[in-house]
């Protein structure tokens, strides 16, 4: 084998490796937007059963609740299950958790 089909051959094995990389950092990157987008709608439904929790609802509160539902459903199908549990995304600000203090005088 010549010098120049060793070149060759060598340069295909690293272009499918950097293909290889390129692929897996995208679906990297897709799982994270799908994360992203979902913790968007479960914080938008959170917001909405709050407001109804707290009497702070607006009157298109049951509307828009199906909707976020309905969407994270949709969600879900495309990107599978969505994971609730807190620790899934390091807790929630502010949520009692695992070492966390009630702020003085509360």
């Amino acid at each position: 084998m010549g010098f120049l089909d060793k070149v060759k051959e060598q340069a295909t094995a690293a272009t499918a490796v950097a293909k290889d990389a390129a692929q897996k950092g995208q679906a990297k990157l897709d799982e994270y937007q799908a994360k992203r987008a979902a913790d968007g709608l479960l914080r938008d439904l959170g917001a909405v059963v709050y407001g109804q929790r707290t009497g702070r609802s607006s009157s298109t509160a049951d509307a828009d609740a199906d909707k976020l539902v309905s969407t994270l459903e949709d969600h879900e199908q495309a990107h599978g299950l969505i994971d609730l549990s807190p620790t899934a995304s390091g807790g929630y600000p502010g949520s009692p958790g695992e070492g966390y203090q009630k702020p003085p005088g509360t």
